[in-house]
């Protein structure tokens, strides 16, 4: 790889003896990785589950493709191994609020609503409208029901939520360091002065995000670089600027390393944090950093929560469907029903007011409202858990093709003679379908349809 003279000049002053190799790790083949859903009830097919990452559950090495169905379902998310650290860094438990301040393209979002299952609050955040179209889509395909995403600042997400987070996750921009050898583009726009440049953004982040956590809360700060500026520093700089926070040490697995307190300002604490170097393990560059708050930063203030903004009619239509479509093991709560124009939702309990917010997805979008019915939604098909659901149809491989590429498709032997039904293939969820006479008519979303 043909690496920036500055470059070279930099890592081979900052890390001396270790230079050669971190050097010749560039020309060297990128790692890929996975992680399996453990909101799915059963494991994919099809998948090589032989080689795990060693410091996640769900992580495994080696590459998934998009056009099958492990990846379709929601049963496999692609990740770079590296980038799981992060997630599991954080670790939330069940019933946390936790925020995701820069969450496209999803892999953080859904390694930590893995943890969270379903349970809690997850605000997913991604500034650019067109990523937090496809952090949206990535949430839906994944399954998760607990999670708002907006497409917000971070000024506004910390005024909206002030003190109210058990868990933050701040995936900063960065120079992208780390990247090079995954995107060869991220060297066009280097320079020796990028990494300054980048620590001006990184702190105005932070001084907003900050503000976010309730006392006892923990903050993780990742990137994608090697740059002290952008790691040890912005840290030393936290710390010194909000003194309420202390660095948490974290454990550091399968040739993880520790920061380098030298490479700032000398604060021993500064070795807690961790370094993810690509000639020292299976993955691309990272730095990730675990602070908890002991103190309060800013007045907590109470988040009212959002109430139903669904008619009596169109509740009663959505207890028509779950009557004629759902079992009696799914349960839900009225007052948790929501209706943006003809879509309706169901909100994760507690869901705090979404005035003045751009939002993406206030929680599980359940369907479509049509004129005396619902048209249940590709998110509440890949959601529900197997014993939710009254009727469900086993396809094949070759049926499973058809349903993606928006054809409908005959059988002799389907379950009803009308009505809903989810298809099912390979143990994995699908879509919702609509039977009529030995026709399953298709509702596979237009925007998505692929050809295998």
């Amino acid at each position: 790889m043909n690496l920036p003279e500055d470059f070279i000049k930099k890592y081979t002053q900052l890390l001396g003896d270790e230079a050669p190799a971190f050097l010749a790790s560039f020309d060297q083949p990128e790692y890929s990785g996975f992680r399996i859903n453990p909101l799915r009830a059963s494991l994919p097919k099809n998948v090589d589950l032989s080689q795990p990452v060693p410091y996640t559950k769900w992580g495994y090495y080696g590459k998934v493709t998009g056009h099958t169905v492990a990846h379709q379902s929601g049963a496999v998310y692609s990740q770079e191994p590296s980038a799981m650290f992060v997630g599991e860094t954080a670790h939330p438990v069940e019933g946390d609020r936790v925020l995701d301040l820069s969450a496209a393209p999803g892999g953080k979002t859904t390694h930590l609503g893995s943890f969270l299952n379903n349970t809690g609050l997850l605000v997913s955040n991604e500034i650019m409208p067109k990523r937090a179209k496809v952090l949206s889509e990535n949430v839906e395909r994944f399954g998760l029901t607990n999670t708002l995403v907006l497409n917000e600042t971070p000024e506004v997400i910390a005024k909206h939520f002030p003190a109210y987070f058990d868990k933050i996750v701040v995936d900063v921009p960065c120079s992208g360091e780390g990247m090079f050898r995954k995107d060869p583009e991220a060297i066009s726009y280097w320079s020796l002065d990028y990494p300054k440049a980048c620590t001006e953004r990184q702190r105005m982040i932070l001084a907003e995000a900050v503000k976010t956590i309730k006392p006892g809360g923990e903050l993780v700060y990742s990137t994608c670089t090697f740059a002290p500026e952008e790691d040890e520093q912005i840290i030393a700089w936290l710390l010194e600027t909000y003194p309420q926070f202390e660095i948490v040490p974290i454990d550091k697995p399968a040739g993880i390393v520790d920061g380098r307190p030298n490479w700032a300002d000398g604060n021993p604490d500064l070795a807690g944090t961790a370094r993810l170097f690509p000639h020292l393990m299976k993955g691309e560059g990272h730095f990730v950093a675990k602070l908890r708050l002991n103190a309060p930063l800013v007045a907590e203030q109470k988040v009212r929560t959002e109430t139903s903004h669904t008619s009596k009619e169109e509740s009663l239509l959505f207890k028509q469907f779950v009557a004629e479509t759902l079992s009696p093991a799914f349960q839900y709560e009225s007052k948790r029903l929501l209706t943006f124009g003809e879509q309706l939702y169901y909100m994760p309990d507690h869901m705090p007011r979404l005035e003045k917010l751009r939002v993406v997805r206030p929680g599980l979008h359940l369907g479509t409202l049509k004129k005396g019915r619902i048209e249940p939604s590709y998110a509440l098909g890949l959601a529900l858990k197997p014993e939710e659901i009254k009727q469900k149809l086993e396809i094949t491989p070759e049926e499973w093709q058809l349903v993606v590429h928006g054809d409908i498709f005959k059988r002799d032997d389907l379950p009803i003679k009308k009505g809903w039904v989810r298809l099912v293939c390979e143990d994995q969820p699908i879509v919702f379908a609509k039977v009529v006479g030995n026709t399953v008519k298709n509702f596979f979303p237009k925007g998505l349809r692929f050809k295998v």
